[in-house]
């Protein structure tokens, strides 16, 4: 291996560190409709910089494309920039439909639906929300339908639509409660909370 190429590889592994420990910042915020919000932004904007900077070099792989440009549009929204993470979300998305890998597709819809809704643009987000639910029937992609389920619930949550946000949540919490993942079931019953809370 040449030392550019190490030099490359190292500085990649360096950011998705960097990616991580904002990661670890984020939480969701009950006064604003469960949305994700930052504790540091001044980190989260260092990393989008890094980021942006990362995915213009040529030489780059199209494996850390894709992850950086989730990352990336990730990052904008929660940041308050959803207008700006749209682009990079839909290439993410193009991405994956081309190459036919249904778990990234998913993954990309969900993730293009929430910037959408946070660009308040909830019809459209409502829109990718349905489509992810829809390619996550039949197969094993079924394990994954709690995720489409929770951000088409927390959609309908900000339009004011609190039976249909609870019908969702209550599906979502069903399929989580069969996983058996804490953090999942948790978020879930929060959102929960939230909907009668409100209603």
């Amino acid at each position: 291996m040449d030392k550019e190429t190490e030099v490359e590889i190292i500085s990649i592994h360096d950011l998705k560190e960097k990616i991580n420990l904002v990661t670890n910042t984020l939480y969701f915020d009950e006064s604003q409709f469960l949305r994700e919000k930052t504790s540091s932004p001044i980190m989260v904007l260092e990393v989008i910089n890094e980021i942006e900077d990362a995915v213009q070099d040529s030489k780059i792989s199209v494996e850390d494309k894709y992850y950086l440009n989730g990352v990336m549009g990730n990052f904008l929204r929660i940041y308050g920039e959803p207008k700006r993470a749209i682009p990079y979300l839909n290439w993410c998305l193009e991405f994956a439909t081309k190459e036919e890998n249904l778990s990234r597709e998913i993954v990309s819809l969900i993730r293009l639906g929430e910037a959408l809704k946070y660009n308040n643009q909830h019809k459209k987000a409502l829109e990718m929300f349905d489509t992810a639910l829809y390619k996550c029937k039949g197969a094993a992609k079924d394990f994954y339908i709690d995720f489409p389920l929770q951000h088409k619930g927390k959609c309908y949550l900000e339009l004011n639509l609190l039976n249909e946000a609870e019908d969702c949540f209550i599906k979502a919490l069903e399929i989580r409660k069969y996983k058996g993942n804490k953090s999942l079931i948790e978020s879930t019953q929060l959102a929960i909370e939230l909907v009668r809370k409100i209603n």
